[in-house]
């Protein structure tokens, strides 16, 4: 033998595979929607009150003239915090269900194994997101009433209970769901369509480099597709938080 023998690559699905998947889905989750929060709150505040905020430009001008450069970071903390626990939770759950289901329906299907496996990943995600969602949401839209999440959890807790983090969990379901159904569908379908088809390639014998490449190319498809599918209920979404913002209004 020359060298010392490498190590082996960790074994896929084992539970060192998941707490890695995980991990990656809570870096990459959190730091590209903390990246996008003034996109965020601008979008919110265009569905919450599309009249003042009618457009892209005009919107984040009179956030920033009205409520200073701050207003453009509000619910940052809730952004990197709970989407970062929500992609863990994401991506490790469906490999877990993904061999889960696997083992039990074979693999005559696969774009079925893929769809309920993302079903079950995203509905645990959500639930771990929703507290920070709706907390954030809260404070970007009402600047008075906390400065982020350490005093809008409490303040929030105080006002709605509980069950007042979870109020928007089925429209939250509502907008991921298929979001998560149609990404990884198609970022499995796209990997397994360049490799088979322009790699001619077998996944393990390409470098490293291949596979970023792949990877990239394959989540930018399948990101893209989502976001279209999801659009509509994303809407949804919007025009709820209009409707408990009224009522709190009223109260």
């Amino acid at each position: 033998m020359k060298g010392v023998e490498r190590k082996s690559r960790v074994e896929q699905f084992s539970p060192q595979y998941y707490g890695i998947c995980a991990l990656g889905g809570m870096i990459s989750a959190g730091s590209t929607h903390f990246a996008s929060t003034p996109l965020d709150c601008l979008k919110v505040h265009m569905h919450v009150n599309p009249v003042k905020y009618n457009g892209f430009g005009s919107g984040l001008s009179t956030l920033y003239r009205e409520q200073g450069p701050f207003s453009l970071w509000r619910g940052w903390s809730g952004k990197l915090c709970g989407y970062g626990l929500q992609g863990g939770a994401k991506y490790g759950f469906y490999e877990y269900f993904k061999n889960t289901y696997s083992d039990v329906l074979g693999d005559s299907n696969k774009s079925f194994i893929y769809f309920i496996s993302s079903i079950s990943a995203q509905v645990i995600a959500d639930m771990a997101l929703c507290p920070f969602e709706a907390v954030k949401v809260r404070v970007q839209t009402q600047p008075s009433f906390a400065k982020g999440m350490l005093d809008g959890f409490p303040k929030f807790y105080a006002t709605e209970g509980f069950t007042g983090f979870y109020r928007g969990l089925l429209p939250l379901w509502g907008r991921n769901i298929p979001f998560s159904m149609i990404m990884f569908t198609t970022f499995e379908h796209s990997v397994d369509f360049i490799y088979r088809n322009i790699i001619q390639n077998k996944k393990e014998n390409c470098s490293r480099s291949q596979q970023l490449s792949v990877s990239c190319i394959a989540g930018f498809t399948a990101s893209t597709a989502g976001a279209v599918v999801s659009n509509p209920a994303d809407i949804i979404v919007s025009s709820f938080i209009k409707k408990m913002l009224e009522l709190l209004c009223r109260l």
